[in-house]
């Protein structure tokens, strides 16, 4: 477990973010920085936490970086992004410059500050999308993807492995000891904005229908948020992390869209009607990690199995009605 640390976390007011303030906060001094887009850490009751300060700021804002990153910080880890596919297709162009532009921000920054060898660790996040419409078993060294130019989706893959390379750059040219994490579909209570679970949940809680888009046969691999932040811990401590990229998600989690609403529908009290609407966008047709790597490197191993994850889930948003 990491203690006495100052840690610096770009998008820390989101749902992961809240995530691992939860985790840290008792023994570590935690400086959010976040624009409060997506706001999870108020309703957690961290904002109010002795170890967390909370900084709004943009990371397009070069001085805003430089005036809330604390010079005492031990480790950052950089969650800001714009992310989920209705955020990206409704300003394609912020979701570039977030992402690229806001990484070189943030890592410059470190480096004009003085603090990149400094620092004991930069965790950053990329995304499962690098790897295109599918991506069966796929590891770190699978073939990434570039998709047809025009598909503002495809963009945001980009803009994160641009942002994977910015931070390797940075690792070879400047000494970082930077780790990049792929994470594959999340989930948990208290999930704030974009995700089929959370969509799900609530959505059946409300007596439903639950919508599935197109046929439902997509497939995907669900990460229960308990393990994605052990995992995210061991990239901030392990010494082989670094260097290193990591896909993080939960294989045995595997279910396509439409089994994965039947089991909400089914756990919720089984009321709800499915509904299958037209697919709106471009989507992923098969998303599945291969986590050899992060077991090998890092001892991750996902704990939580989507039937109990579930439960959970659905309990914590039944609590909040």
């Amino acid at each position: 477990m990491i203690a006495d640390r100052h840690i610096f976390i770009t998008g820390g007011a989101g749902f992961l973010g809240t995530a691992l303030c939860r985790v840290l906060a008792d023994g570590n001094r935690i400086t959010v920085f976040d624009n409060m887009a997506r706001d999870a850490l108020t309703a957690s009751g961290l904002a109010g936490h002795p170890n967390v300060t909370v900084r709004r700021g943009d990371l397009l804002e070069p001085g805003a970086i430089r005036d809330n990153l604390p010079a005492d910080v031990d480790i950052v880890v950089h969650m800001a992004a714009v992310a989920g596919v209705d955020n990206v297709l409704r300003d394609p162009v912020t979701t570039l410059e977030v992402n690229m532009i806001g990484t070189y921000n943030l890592l410059r920054t470190i480096d004009d500050a003085g603090l990149t060898t400094r620092l004991e660790r930069l965790v950053a996040f990329s995304t499962s999308e690098v790897f295109g419409v599918e991506a069966f078993r796929v590891s770190e060294i699978s073939t990434m993807t570039i998709e047809p130019l025009g598909e503002a989706r495809w963009g945001y893959a980009l803009s994160k492995l641009a942002s994977e390379h910015l931070v390797h750059a940075f690792v070879q040219g400047r000494g970082l000891r930077g780790v990049v994490v792929r994470p594959f579909n999340i989930y948990g209570p208290g999930q704030v904005g974009e995700g089929a679970i959370q969509i799900f949940v609530k959505q059946a809680l409300a007596g439903g229908p639950i919508t599935v888009h197109g046929d439902g046969d997509q497939i995907r691999s669900w990460c229960y948020v308990d393990d994605m932040i052990d995992g995210i811990v061991r990239c901030m401590v392990v010494p082989a992390a670094v260097g290193q990229v990591f896909n993080l998600g939960n294989p045995r989690g595997t279910v396509t869209t439409l089994g994965l609403a039947r089991m909400v529908r089914d756990q919720t009290g089984g009321g709800a009607m499915i509904q299958h609407v037209p697919q709106p966008y471009v989507d992923v047709d098969v998303r599945v990690p291969n986590i050899a790597k992060a077991r090998d490197l890092l001892g991750f191993e996902p704990a939580v199995e989507l039937d109990d994850g579930l439960a959970r889930t659905i309990e914590g948003f039944r609590s909040e009605k």
